[in-house]
């Protein structure tokens, strides 16, 4: 960032007593909480929605728009924060509920007085355990404050905060398989419509489901105004943004930049970020946000971290990680072990990704260890079209939630650019297969 753009969310980082309460008092904590008590719920949705916040989960839905979908008088209404951070490179809402736990309180309490909540369910991925020690002991220390709980402060406002986690399941990252996990049920998404969260969520009620580092920029929009939020960053992109860099860099970390300014040459090169690709090598490409998002390469660099931008050039910003791959990287490989993520975590609900992915993950483990046929690359294109039709971006899909065509953007990406890498691993298989005679076992003799 600039010198004149503030740190919003990662301003205490530094501080040994981040994750504390009296850390966190000391830094101007809760004081968001207060400013809004003394004003009405409706002020502090107007305040959200002037500040254009994006949703930093991944689909960049504006926030302020969605907590107004939740409809009219339908009693209880619930919030649920979406902590299950599992896609591949995306580190960053781990570091804001490990280093600065109160700062998601107060946005959580924030964000249940705009929409007018009673309960908010906190959800956790299941490995992050300091990041649930801490949010434990945040939620402990605010109820003995008087910041959650009955009568927050004085006021009529009560809350009550749940912290839960999950058992490690990517899936529940998907809004309705988390909502269904907390109902005690398998993580497996919902079909929608009928049924939106907004409008019959978790337990048939209104839910409204925001990430961590969403809620996390509430306390500085409420004690600063969200006209000096949307100030910053760029038309379509407002304020600052979290990035996770990851992969063949100096300095790999998470780094708070001013959103649809900064471009992905700044992020990567310059050395107050990630300093550069390691040895000074060549960049061969890079994943813009996590490990669903297409690939992009060195003509993308000095696209600014807009989503309208990134978008329109075929990728997306998604989860707000960066994965850089070198010249050194073996296409295959890198190909391989991404899809066999997704191959891995499908929940099974959806035939054409339980089964289609797994054939993805077979068809280039086959090709990547030796044994490729000349009909696999036009295989590995058909399953994909069958999960994915026509292979584009947005995707098309045949699956309830994206987790399918996130298997498809990899190869297609890939297949793109480094087919010739594909094809020379299995011409190579071909020529050992003919030079090399074959002595097949004889079948054992029975009496």
């Amino acid at each position: 960032m600039t010198i004149d753009v503030p740190r919003i969310i990662t301003s205490r980082f530094d501080r040994d007593d981040s994750f504390t309460l009296s850390g966190y008092e000391a830094t101007g904590g809760y004081q968001a909480l207060r400013k809004a008590l003394a004003s009405s719920p409706q002020a502090v949705a107007d305040e959200v929605k002037a500040a254009s916040l994006l949703g930093r989960g991944g689909a960049g839905f504006p926030a302020g728009v969605k907590w107004g979908l939740a409809p009219e008088n339908v009693w209880p209404r619930y919030l649920v924060v979406n902590g299950d951070e599992s896609e591949p490179g995306t580190y960053k809402d781990r570091m804001l509920m490990e280093l600065d736990p109160h700062q998601l309180i107060e946005g959580v309490l924030l964000a249940c007085y705009g929409i007018g909540c009673g309960q908010a369910f906190l959800y956790v991925r299941g490995e992050m355990a300091l990041a649930q020690e801490r949010i434990a002991q945040a939620l402990n220390d605010a109820y003995a404050a008087g910041y959650v709980g009955k009568n927050i402060l004085g006021t009529n406002f009560s809350v009550d905060v749940i912290l839960t986690w999950g058992a490690g399941a990517y899936i529940v990252g998907e809004e309705t398989a988390l909502i269904e996990s907390l109902e005690g049920n398998r993580g497996m998404p919902r079909l929608k419509p009928p049924f939106f969260p907004a409008a019959k969520g978790l337990y048939m009620q209104p839910t409204i489901v925001n990430n961590v580092e969403t809620l996390s920029n509430l306390p500085w929009i409420i004690n600063n105004g969200g006209e000096a939020f949307a100030a910053l960053g760029a038309e379509t992109s407002r304020g600052t943004r979290m990035f996770a860099v990851s992969g063949h860099v100096k300095t790999p970390g998470v780094f708070e930049v001013e959103y649809g300014v900064t471009t992905f040459r700044d992020l990567i090169y310059k050395p107050e970020y990630a300093g550069g690709i390691l040895g000074d090598r060549e960049l061969k490409a890079f994943i813009p946000g996590g490990a669903s998002a297409p690939w992009f390469f060195e003509e993308h660099l000095d696209l600014p971290l807009e989503k309208v931008t990134v978008d329109r050039a075929g990728s997306m910003l998604g989860s707000g990680a960066i994965v850089v791959m070198d010249e050194t990287t073996d296409a295959v490989k890198a190909c391989l072990r991404v899809v066999r993520f997704f191959a891995r975590e499908s929940c099974g609900k959806c035939t054409p990704c339980r089964e289609g992915t797994t054939w993805l993950e077979q068809i280039l483990q086959r090709i990547y260890d030796g044994f490729g046929r000349p009909t696999d690359l036009d295989l590995l294109m058909d399953v994909s079209d069958n999960i994915s039709p026509g292979i584009t971006w947005p995707p098309k899909q045949t699956t309830i939630c994206p987790l399918g065509p996130s298997a498809v953007s990899p190869i297609a990406s890939a297949m793109k650019r480094f087919r010739p890498e594909f094809e020379a691993r299995i011409a190579f298989a071909e020529q050992n297969r003919s030079s090399v005679p074959v002595d097949f076992p004889k079948a054992a003799s029975h009496a």
